[in-house]
């Protein structure tokens, strides 16, 4: 459907008109007739498409800023690219429903920013037998871990899996108190 509306777009425009630079439409009446153009175009594909419901060509923002946050683009670019200055203006612009939150929130249960390692050793290189290295493997292997107890469901097994990472915890802050005083 947005490919005919495309097409449409470009049909309203004369094969006499000259080059309109930047515009994807030539106006030689003015902008308010362009717009008269544009919305009666829409009407028709919409009609033709059997939409009833009134269809403005301003709808297409409340569209686009909502296709951006779905397709992951932050907050703040969807604001810059709907050219906002309020946070409470482009919240009114996007339709966020129930099954966005949810995706945000699996997303965020299965990849948590808190628990990834400062420095993950690579697999390349063989570990360190230093205690930069002990603590690179010991945080490495927290976020292995947490990540991991996170994909069981609520059962023994996890339980389990969160006390031993409660005591890796305690290891990781013991191993760091034995690095050696800087003279």
């Amino acid at each position: 459907m947005v490919c005919q509306l495309v097409e449409r777009i470009r049909a309203l425009r004369p094969p006499t008109a000259p080059h309109a630079g930047r515009l994807l439409l030539f106006r030689p009446r003015g902008r308010f007739m362009l717009i008269r153009r544009l919305r009666a175009a829409l009407q028709d594909i919409a009609a033709a498409n059997g939409i009833t419901a009134r269809i403005v060509p301003h709808q297409f923002r409340h569209t686009y800023g909502t296709e951006m946050i779905r397709a992951g683009v932050g907050f703040a670019g969807v604001m810059q690219l709907l050219g906002h200055k309020s946070p409470h203006m482009t919240l009114a612009y996007l339709e966020i429903t129930q099954q966005d939150l949810q995706r945000e929130f699996h997303l965020a249960r299965s990849h948590p920013r808190h628990l990834a390692p400062s420095r993950i050793p690579s697999s390349a290189s063989p570990p360190r037998a230093d205690l930069a290295g002990l603590i690179d493997s010991l945080e490495a292997a927290q976020h292995v871990l947490e990540m991991f107890r996170r994909s069981l469901a609520e059962n023994f097994p996890r339980r389990l899996l969160a006390r031993l990472a409660r005591r890796l915890v305690k290891i990781l802050a013991d191993a760091r108190k034995l690095n050696p005083p800087q003279k």
